[in-house]
């Protein structure tokens, strides 16, 4: 029987993009895909463009998600002075 292991992972964590940094990083990939470079890789060009639209619509997500959390503290923050909590 095979025993789990215990050892921790020694990788870093990766830090949290903000949605402004992964619209900056979309359109790196972007424009990378659009580069001269990838001119006779369609399927390079075609998978980079796939992966920055991705990254743009995650980055809308999670604006949308920030924005929300952020409408709903200040709402429990109102609901306890209105309640007297």
């Amino acid at each position: 029987m095979a025993q789990a292991s215990t050892e921790t992972s020694k990788t870093t964590p990766a830090s949290q993009m903000t949605p402004a940094e992964m619209r900056g990083l979309a359109a790196r990939l972007r424009a990378r895909a659009e580069s001269v470079l990838l001119r006779h890789q369609p399927e390079q060009h075609r998978d980079l463009v796939t992966a920055a639209v991705l990254i743009e619509q995650f980055a809308d997500i999670s604006a949308e998600i920030l924005s929300s959390a952020a409408v709903i503290d200040r709402l429990a923050r109102l609901l306890r002075i209105a309640g007297g909590a």
